[in-house]
């Protein structure tokens, strides 16, 4: 293996919904849901889940095909991996994380800290922004796929604490933006912005790197009480609500705001470079999509990414890589070289870390 660019292994994570069915496909296997919907790319950010009789050591963790976690390689490296600049900037810290994410059923409604809050109730220098890229989708029992996002009127603390205590959450949904989603779709979730992933999508998320989930469901979806961790993550029940803005959205601005139009940077007979999210639209990350129709070498820019196919199959710096897999390409790579072979062409997103 190249060690300037590390292949990663199948890093699959436990939740508290069900999902993964288009997960399994998307790499080429039969689909199953189950409660590990969701595989972590690139990851050097624990899971925050309770424990469970079968919890794998360092849950969360990418390891590479070695065996070896990328964290550790990080830590042992930071420079080389990371770059002077980066760590100046960000500390000894990859600073995002990426995950494919299937649910078969819609996800709790919930919020993430932004920043102050972060730092104010969990004492963390990443909050959890995060945007969604949608890869795919499918109906479930006859519906369409969907997110809810944004409060759609006036709500106060006290009222979202009232819903939240009486467990109505048909009424927390109803103060939401119900949003149709297809593939190819960007959105944006800045922290503190209420949301919920619906039924039926597959997507790459791209987020700062917590695992900083309060959720508003204090049940899963057979009716199963959950851990109070889960709603508040340690915080408690009265503090869990400083983590929301109360800021309310007609759907023009919410889909403004929030719903994201990509733009092509560079089109050659090469490759070409679509700007899903860039760093005008939040500091804390940057994904693009790179379709690659013949083999071609680029100069880097002196800072580390992930790198995951989402279709065909080359080579990344002499590394094979197909539909479904990742690497991460440390900072001091001079040079990425893309390897096409036997006409094939593929397609990669590039996940980048803080400007």
């Amino acid at each position: 293996m190249n060690k300037k660019t590390y292949k990663l292994s199948e890093n699959r994570v436990w939740r508290i919904y069900l999902g993964g069915k288009l997960l399994d496909e998307f790499r080429g296997s039969e689909g199953t849901d189950g409660y590990f919907p969701e595989d972590w790319l690139a990851s050097v950010v624990p899971a925050n889940n309770p424990p469970r009789p079968d919890t794998p050591e360092r849950e969360g963790l990418s390891k590479t095909c070695d065996g070896e976690y990328l964290k550790d390689i990080i830590d042992a490296d930071p420079s080389g991996c990371l770059g002077k600049e980066h760590i100046e900037k960000h500390g000894e810290n990859f600073g995002v994380l990426t995950k494919f994410l299937d649910s078969a059923e819609r996800l709790p409604i919930q919020v993430h800290p932004d920043k102050h809050a972060a730092k104010t109730l969990f004492n963390s220098e990443y909050g959890k922004t995060e945007a969604w890229y949608i890869l795919d989708s499918r109906k479930i029992n006859g519906e369409d796929p969907y997110i809810l996002l944004g409060f759609k009127e006036d709500v106060t603390a006290a009222q979202l604490k009232e819903l939240f205590d009486k467990q109505d959450i048909p009424a927390m949904a109803e103060l939401m933006h119900k949003i149709p989603v297809k593939s190819g779709d960007v959105f944006l979730i800045t922290g503190g912005t209420p949301h919920a992933i619906g039924p039926g999508c597959f997507l790459l998320e791209i987020q700062e790197p917590t695992d900083y989930t309060i959720s508003l469901e204090k049940c899963n979806t057979l009716g199963e009480k959950l851990p109070d961790f889960l709603c508040h993550m340690g915080i408690g029940f009265d503090k869990m609500f400083d983590c929301f803005n109360y800021i309310n959205y007609s759907l023009e601005e919410l889909l403004k705001n929030f719903n994201l139009s990509p733009k092509t940077i560079e089109d050659n007979e090469n490759f070409s470079l679509t700007r899903l999210i860039g760093y005008e639209a939040t500091p804390c990350f940057s994904l693009r999509r790179l379709d690659v129709k013949k083999s071609f070498t680029r100069k880097n820019e002196n800072a580390p990414s992930a790198l995951v196919c989402i279709s065909g199959e080359g080579k990344i710096n002499s590394t094979p890589i197909k539909k479904g897999e990742s690497l991460f390409v440390r900072a001091d790579a001079l040079t990425t070289e893309f390897e096409v072979e036997d006409g094939y062409e593929f397609t990669v997103l590039e996940c980048l870390p803080p400007c």
